[in-house]
């Protein structure tokens, strides 16, 4: 009995982790990409991106970052890999140390967009989007991984040892 209620309340614990934080679930979001933003008027709409910080720039009263688009996972964290809708600006209200939301960080924002911005990446001009930022998501770092050599991808293999050995060899 006690089995079976586990089988059946397994998928609701994994669902649980795939949520979004609080901070990043509320309201709701427009269907609306940076590359769109750039070349539409979508000014208004309310937005959750996320992606890598290329640059954070500290000002008096507020901190604005160009983050690197990536699609976002059904938690709200920025995808792995080489796509990108883009680049956008997100500003927010107050100080953030740029030591700690560091150039290759992966961040989550919502908030509206406003008028893009013009600026340029290089000597190339670029049309930001950009974000009125409610909320800034600094997601905690990757942990490494070990990279076994094959076949042996598993933490918890170890080859037999003098330990294991009996009368009949390994085992």
């Amino acid at each position: 009995m006690v089995i079976r209620q586990f089988w059946l309340l397994l998928p609701l614990a994994l669902g649980a982790c795939a949520a979004p934080p609080a901070r990043l679930s509320t309201g709701s979001f427009a269907a609306v990409t940076p590359h769109m933003a750039q070349t539409q008027d979508l000014v208004g709409s309310r937005v959750r991106w996320g992606g890598t910080i290329a640059n954070v720039s500290p000002g008096k009263i507020e901190t604005c970052f160009q983050i690197v688009s990536h699609p976002l996972d059904s938690s709200a964290r920025p995808e792995e890999g080489d796509s990108s809708e883009g680049r956008f600006m997100a500003c927010a209200a107050g100080f953030y140390d740029p030591a700690i939301y560091a150039v290759g960080r992966e961040a989550s924002v919502t908030g509206t967009l406003q008028t893009p911005l013009p600026g340029k990446i290089g000597e190339y001009e670029y049309r930001f989007p950009r974000v009125a930022a409610e909320e800034v998501y600094l997601w905690p770092k990757h942990e490494a991984r070990p990279n076994y050599p094959p076949p042996y991808y598993d933490p918890f293999w170890y080859p037999p040892g003098p330990w294991m050995m009996g009368p009949m060899g390994p085992w």
